[in-house]
This record gives C-alpha cells, structure tokens and sequence, in this order.
C-alpha cells in the first residue's frame, strides 16, 4: 500500500499502476474467454462425435436386429430337412418300386406342405444338376469322369442343398465330371 506522502500516488492514494490494472485485467478476461471458446468449441466437437457415433450404433443395432429377426428360423429350418430328405427317399422308393398308391400321394403332399411352408420362409433348394461346381454351395462328394459334361459340371446331386435368403442352410452334396481317361 502506497504511503500518503508518497509521490506516486494520486489523490485518493491509489498507486500509478493502478492506471495499468485495466489492461491487464482487460487481457486476462480475453485469455480466460479465448482458453473458454477453446474448451466449448472442444465439448462440441466431443458432444457432435458422441452423438454420431450413438446414431452409427443406432443404425447397426437396427440392422442386426433385423438380420437375426430374418435368419431367426435358420436352426428349425436346418432340423426339418433330414425329415425333408427321408420324405423324398420314401417317395423315390415308392417310384422304384411302381406303388402309386394313397399313401405314396400323401407323402408326395406331406413333402410338397413343408417345401412350401419352406420356401415361405425363405428356404429354396439349391439347383446344382448341370451347374459348374461352386464350392460355396456345392460339397464334392464324388469324381467322375465323363465327356457328356465339361469338367468341374455337377453331374449328379446325391443330397439336395438349401439356401435360406442368401445364405447357405446347407450344401448340396454333388458328383463332379472330370476329364475322361485317355485310352
């Protein structure tokens, strides 16, 4: 504190860097708004982020959901076709064996209710007979060599396939022609 005889100060016995507080109390309120402006412009940066990536999570959420709402029946559907296939073993020992009878017509009606109801669901059989061999839907079970197909030609199915939607339920199990022998 100044002296009252002191000749730096004024009247009312304030100091001469009195007159300089104002500035410097001017500089300090801009570096506190600036360093302020600097932390807003930060947690609105961080709040825009947080949001877009909450609406990102949003979005894949809802697709997941309604991917696994769409394949929900995958392991039901994967149980029906063993009983799917033994239906249509009946139905080709019945052919073989001539019968055409009531019983063989409602097996024939039996397997044609599921491959609807199936199909209803999004479950389609793979057609693979005459198809070049693609090993993302056909399993080789067998080789064989033949000239009535080009080579790598699924020639004969020995247990169908199935696709729900687009994936894979189950391969089809095929015979693969190869090259004939030379001789």
């Amino acid at each position: 504190m100044a002296e009252p005889n002191d000749p730096k100060s004024g009247a009312n016995g304030a100091s001469a860097t009195a007159e300089t507080d104002p500035r410097q109390e001017l500089d300090a309120l801009k570096a506190r708004a600036e360093k302020a402006e600097k932390e807003r412009d930060e947690y609105l940066d961080l709040a825009q982020r947080t949001k877009a990536d909450f609406e990102n999570y949003q979005k894949r959420y809802q697709r997941e959901l309604a991917n696994e709402r769409r394949f929900a029946q995958t392991p039901l559907a994967g149980d029906l076709l063993p009983a799917l296939d033994n239906l249509e073993r009946a139905l080709a020992a019945a052919k073989q064996a001539g019968d055409n009878g009531a019983l063989v017509q409602g097996v024939a009606l039996v397997q044609s209710q599921l491959l609807d109801t199936l199909r209803r669901h999004g479950v389609t059989r793979i057609e693979a007979t005459g198809k070049p061999f693609d090993p993302n839907l056909h399993q080789a079970v067998m080789q064989q060599p033949t000239a009535e197909a080009a080579p790598g030609t699924v020639v004969s199915v020995l247990e169908p396939g199935y696709m729900i939607h687009d994936r894979v339920l189950r391969p089809a199990r095929v015979v693969v022609s190869t090259a004939p022998a030379a001789g």
